[in-house]
């Protein structure tokens, strides 16, 4: 059933009546909107936590003209809709529908998918995933069939495994599906570094790559902080440090979901900001570079099969515009090379 936004206020005459020409005045020889005008359309497919922290951010943020909700649950769907609708007032004005169908997304020029079954107790990480994989065949194929000029950006956990999912069900060309991958580890980690030499974290370059989990790689080598390489002006000055208080930071940066799911339940804020952060780029042609999941086929020596993890791409209107040619050491490509490994083994044992 779909739930679409309230009728216009201008109807409130007698028998419906539109107010709208009486309540305005036309302009004399008005010319018709420009046909250049571009109208943007958004949509996201699930109404928890994670999903609605990202609607509210895009909303606050003014990065759409239209955003639609998706959920299987229809009170709760349409109960977030209404919640946003009522605060038109406070907000840049947002057409916002919401449904259980799939036909409400026509047209999107960004679709973001929230939605992934919950993990039950004693259920294994792959039969989580195979859930999920079935979660997918009944979310993608509808949305690429009412959007098929789209670009899917995929959030939902494990976020690198179900892009993969999402680009085979899809058919799409891999620059058009994205995971949001290490850009939140990445913001994490920029925020410890600038914790450590109290800076600004927006003065720090850093990058968290491959699986958005256990195996992600920190590349130490190529951290920066207002444009000074970090550990080569420590060679260079003889600053001593140890390699076990990177490794903490590194490690802080894996379980600080961790810790935040076990003190409030779950993560929302900071992944909402995140995403809300890549629609800009995407929707804005921004061509920013952001540490998102990408198929890695071929980059930094990754080969042995079809895996998205993340690397250090620029993104804009086209979807992956490239991949940067960030420089490794040997131990931080073989890292990657690792975490592109456990991807793979945990990809090839599904059932797509």
């Amino acid at each position: 059933m779909a739930m679409q936004k309230s009728s216009s206020g201008s109807a409130l005459g007698p028998g419906g009546l539109d107010l709208s020409q009486a309540f305005f005045r036309s302009i004399m020889n008005a010319a018709p909107s420009s046909p250049t005008k571009r109208h943007s359309k958004i949509s996201v497919v699930g109404a928890g936590n994670v999903g609605m922290a990202i609607a509210q951010t895009i909303l606050t943020q003014d990065l759409t003209d239209e955003l639609v909700l998706v959920d299987e649950i229809p009170d709760k769907v349409r109960g977030e809709m209404l919640d946003l609708q009522h605060a038109a007032a406070f907000l840049p004005r947002t057409r916002i529908q919401a449904s259980t169908e799939y036909s409400v997304t026509e047209g999107s020029d960004l679709c973001i998918v929230t939605a992934g079954a919950r993990q039950m107790n004693g259920e294994s990480r792959l039969n989580l995933l195979q859930r999920n994989v079935t979660l997918f065949k009944k979310i993608i194929p509808p949305l690429v069939g009412y959007s098929p000029h789209t670009i899917l950006l995929i959030v939902s956990n494990p976020v690198d495994v179900l892009t993969y999912v999402a680009w085979k069900l899809s058919g799409f060309p891999s620059n058009r599906v994205i995971g949001s991958g290490t850009n939140l580890d990445s913001s994490r980690f920029r925020f410890l570094i600038a914790d450590h030499l109290d800076v600004n974290a927006q003065d720090v370059q850093a990058y968290i790559v491959g699986e958005h989990g256990d195996s992600s790689v920190a590349l130490w080598s190529s951290i920066s902080v207002g444009g000074v390489p970090v550990l080569s002006f420590l060679e260079n000055q003889q600053i001593a440090y140890e390699k076990e208080m990177l490794e903490k930071i590194h490690k802080q940066v894996v379980h600080s979901a961790y810790e935040v799911i076990s003190l409030k339940g779950y993560t929302s804020w900071a992944i909402g900001y995140s995403v809300a952060n890549l629609a800009r780029t995407i929707l804005r042609d921004q061509r920013r570079v952001h540490p998102v999941s990408v198929l890695a086929k071929g980059f930094y020596h990754i080969h042995g099969g079809d895996v998205f993890l993340s690397l250090p791409a620029q993104i804009g209107r086209g979807g992956v515009l490239g991949v940067t040619n960030v420089h490794l050491t040997q131990e931080e490509t073989q890292k990657l090379r690792d975490s592109a490994t456990t991807i793979l083994h945990l990809q090839n044992q599904l059932h797509i």
